[in-house]
């Protein structure tokens, strides 16, 4: 039997090895709400007291270890949702100018997918990523403020009983 073909989601002809920034969303597997802790109604907290899983915690730690991992990678943003991760990841060239020894954001994501895999025990993620190449300040800016606004925009599709956490969530 003949499996279905994953469709290519990536540009072709396209060096993932580039300069520049780069926006990639990370999905757990069935979309399932792993990354977060159950509180009281599903409510979130103010951004800087995510009530991250320990799943959550993991993640959070790896993604700082990009920074240190990769010499000529920045995560310049992050947020973890309950079921997926925003990241806007820049690729710089080495002291020498050159990029051609910088990793491929496929192999970036990879190795960190990997890597949360292999700390807690089972995969739990979704089949590749989604990216997309930030072209320019103004693209950048709104991918910024999309990735910082997430959690709000989580309250309007899960509503929080509590108004007090809404409100510290839009200071």
């Amino acid at each position: 039997m003949d499996l279905p073909k994953r469709k290519n989601i990536r540009l072709n002809d396209y060096n993932y090895s580039s300069n520049g920034a780069y926006f990639i969303t990370i999905c757990t597997k069935n979309k399932e709400n792993l990354l977060w802790k159950n509180v009281g109604a599903n409510c979130v907290r103010p951004l800087d007291q995510l009530p991250l899983s320990k799943i959550g915690i993991v993640i959070e730690n790896e993604i700082y270890k990009l920074n240190t991992v990769y010499e000529n990678i920045k995560v310049d943003k992050y947020q973890i949702m309950p079921n997926h991760i925003h990241l806007i990841i820049f690729i710089y060239e080495d002291s020498n100018g050159r990029t051609q020894f910088a990793p491929t954001i496929s192999r970036i994501i990879k190795q960190f997918k990997g890597s949360i895999t292999k700390q807690i025990g089972f995969s739990i993620w979704q089949k590749s990523f989604y990216d997309r190449i930030i072209r320019n300040e103004k693209e950048y800016q709104s991918v910024w403020n999309y990735i910082h606004n997430n959690p709000l925009k989580y309250l309007e599709v899960y509503p929080c009983r509590n108004e007090t956490i809404k409100k510290n969530l839009i200071l």
